[in-house]
């Protein structure tokens, strides 16, 4: 008989994820799911552990992180029902790699400081990859595709940077962001012109992606973050909206009743309005 459980330990979470995904007597749903149908609220948690943390609420951080942690013994269950590999396995195996990337800590190996770790981490992957048998040796080796796009972008453009692809400071990449938008300003006009011609839109994607692209080397010159400018840029508009249609209602309408420009007059009001309370 193996010994009883604390409340909070691990294996009382490991118990639970079995029980729920148990044929017999588990929950219907749980039982449903598979890796691929798992892995969008996995992303989902991460993001609301962010955004928890973008809040300062650390009642909350708790919380979401244990339905992060969630996500990761929701997997390894399902891959011990498949004989690959269990949660004590992740945790080997994340162990050993700590260990193993931090030789400077945990070995006599030694670095300067951060930046120099972060070199230092990357070539370690890289050895890692070659010892795997992964025969990519590009630069660009090993950067996920299932990231979120921007962050991808960002991890891209970091990595063709060390090897000296990069521009030497923020002027140029203004400057192109500026022909960026030219070219987008110009597929525009070409499908004003043919709106059902597929090639034309195809174009347009392609510019405006080039022109998110230099946005996210524009915030990585600046050293922003990309995902937290997008978060603050969200938060502003939604507090702006949700101000406007509270002006909108003590002037006793709607916001789906007013014109444009009015609609305008209200978010130049509320802009002015937050910037008095300061």
């Amino acid at each position: 008989m193996s010994a009883p459980m604390h409340d909070h330990d691990i294996g009382r979470l490991l118990q639970i994820m079995a029980r729920l995904r148990d044929p017999q007597g588990g929950c219907p749903w749980d039982l449903e799911q598979d890796f691929a149908t798992i892995a969008p609220y996995t992303i989902e948690e991460a993001y609301e552990v962010a955004d928890a943390i973008d809040r300062g609420d650390l009642a909350d951080l708790k919380d979401e992180l244990g339905d992060l942690l969630l996500q990761v013994v929701f997997h390894a269950q399902m891959a011990s029902e498949q004989g690959a590999f269990a949660f004590g396995d992740v945790v080997a195996a994340i162990c050993d790699k700590m260990v193993r990337r931090h030789p400077h800590v945990f070995a006599d190996a030694a670095v300067e400081d951060a930046d120099a770790q972060t070199v230092a981490w990357e070539e370690q992957k890289r050895r890692e990859r070659e010892a795997n048998g992964h025969e990519d040796r590009s630069a660009l080796a090993g950067i996920a595709r299932g990231l979120p796009e921007w962050q991808r972008a960002v991890k891209l453009q970091k990595r063709a940077a060390r090897v000296g692809f990069d521009w030497p400071d923020v002027t140029p990449v203004i400057a192109k962001l500026h022909e960026e938008i030219d070219e987008v300003r110009v597929e525009f006009a070409a499908l004003d012109a043919a709106p059902d011609d597929a090639a034309v839109r195809d174009r347009l994607e392609d510019e405006i992606g080039d022109v998110l692209f230099v946005c996210a080397n524009l915030a990585r010159h600046a050293g922003v973050d990309v995902g937290a400018a997008m978060r603050r840029a969200n938060l502003k508009f939604e507090r702006r909206f949700r101000a406007m249609e509270a002006l909108a209602a003590a002037d006793g309408t709607q916001m789906s009743d007013l014109p444009l420009q009015a609609q305008d007059r209200l978010w130049d009001r509320a802009k002015a309005d937050e910037k008095a309370a300061g």
